[in-house]
């Protein structure tokens, strides 16, 4: 990959990609800056080198046009303090006052524009929409991991306005294509994949990537209960996808063709209600009462996942083991992020993708014992289904 260290940025304006779509509540503070400080490095590089920055980004989904509460102004003093200086807002991502700042940069100066999705020609990756922005730097850096499976314009569009040599991955970017390589084409074995979430359909593909290439494939979460009932289990009012029944006993007979064990739970904490507050009860996974529903996996299949990640020499988790955000059901999740911090200490190789897994692993203090956390749910879930991703094959050679 062709990233920052190729480029001397000295008089430089960089137009940089991040991804700075972060968690704000109902008072507009950021409750996690974790892709805030994350995309620092970069950053900061191109300052050091004499460049100056224009930064563009999404955040949230606004529907048609400018919103206030999807306003990049609510983060410009978390964005200052990272990069330990002043940071200039345009109000506009492509108006006349952007323009006007962008053009005056000087060394060491930054500047970052309003939310992108408030133009919806920025999801349609319209080039004239890319061309605009394209004129607010001489360098184009996509650090954007989290939106790289988008074929928008600021990700797969605007690097046509640049030379070759003039765009290059950033720091975040470049780590977390090294970290899926390194965990799809070269793992210290075994390789564990631990699976979860509520849907089959939504890891059909990377499943089905992940056979004969794991050694083990754990599945918890609501999706196990598909799996259980294709195979003859009772599951209650556990959630389940019917249609994908036929195709969940299809992956079991590939899983056990290509030579990848798969682990489902043996017993699971079931609720009477979805509440945090319910009555709970734990069976057999394949013995769950008509009236109650598994939002956990109990505590036996707890010790089989966790002795199964503890043997492991690499690590891809991505979904949870249960309702992790009901305190009463997060026992799961909680036990199978200690495992896997466990097995990294013992030399293993862990990446944890992005969405409620990494939420989870950071939670719960695990975010620094794990080899790597990604900031891209989304991105990396494609990047392990075989997919080339848009805004990577922007800049690749």
């Amino acid at each position: 990959m062709r990233t920052i260290d190729s480029i001397d940025f000295a008089n430089q304006r960089a137009l940089v990609r991040v991804d700075f779509n972060v968690p704000l509540n109902d008072s507009f503070d950021i409750t996690d800056t974790t892709r805030i400080t994350r995309a620092a490095p970069s950053l900061k590089k191109i300052l050091n080198d004499g460049g100056a920055l224009v930064l563009m980004s999404h955040l949230g989904r606004p529907k048609s046009g400018p919103e206030h509460k999807y306003s990049l102004e609510h983060i410009v003093d978390a964005v200052s303090k990272a990069l330990g200086t002043d940071v200039q807002f345009a109000d506009d991502c492509i108006g006349e006052e952007a323009f006007a700042i962008s053009s005056n940069l000087q060394p060491g100066e930054v500047l970052l524009l309003n939310n992108l999705r408030f133009y919806s020609e920025e999801k349609a990756g319209e080039a004239g929409f890319a061309e605009k922005l394209a004129q607010h730097g001489d360098v184009y850096v996509n650090d954007a991991f989290g939106t790289a499976h988008r074929a928008h314009a600021s990700t797969a569009i605007v690097a046509k306005f640049f030379p070759k040599e003039k765009t290059a991955f950033g720091y975040l970017m470049a780590s977390e294509v090294e970290a899926a390589s390194k965990v799809l084409y070269d793992p210290k074995r075994p390789f564990v994949a631990i699976t979860g979430g509520a849907k089959v359909s939504d890891k059909i593909l990377i499943l089905e990537n992940l056979i004969g290439k794991a050694d083990a494939i754990i599945i918890g979460g609501g999706m196990a209960y598909t799996f259980v009932k294709a195979m003859g289990g009772h599951i209650g009012k556990s959630i389940c996808e019917d249609d994908k029944m036929p195709l969940a006993l299809e992956l079991l007979e590939k899983a056990k063709a290509a030579g990848t064990e798969i682990h489902l739970p043996v017993d699971t904490k079931i609720a009477n209600d979805f509440a945090p507050d319910a009555d709970t009860d734990t069976v057999a996974t394949n013995e769950i009462p008509d009236s109650w529903q598994g939002l956990d996996i109990g505590w036996r299949t707890i010790e089989r996942f966790t002795a199964v990640a503890l043997g492991a020499g690499t690590i891809l988790w991505n979904g949870p083991m249960g309702v992790f955000e009901f305190e009463a059901f997060a026992h799961g999740t909680n036990a199978v992020a200690a495992a896997v911090a466990e097995a990294t200490s013992n030399g293993a190789y862990s990446l944890i993708g992005g969405g409620d897994s990494a939420a989870a692993v950071n939670q719960l203090g695990y975010g620094d014992k794990v080899s790597h956390v990604s900031t891209g749910g989304g991105a990396l879930l494609e990047l392990f289904e075989g997919k080339e991703l848009p805004g990577i094959a922007a800049i690749s050679d």
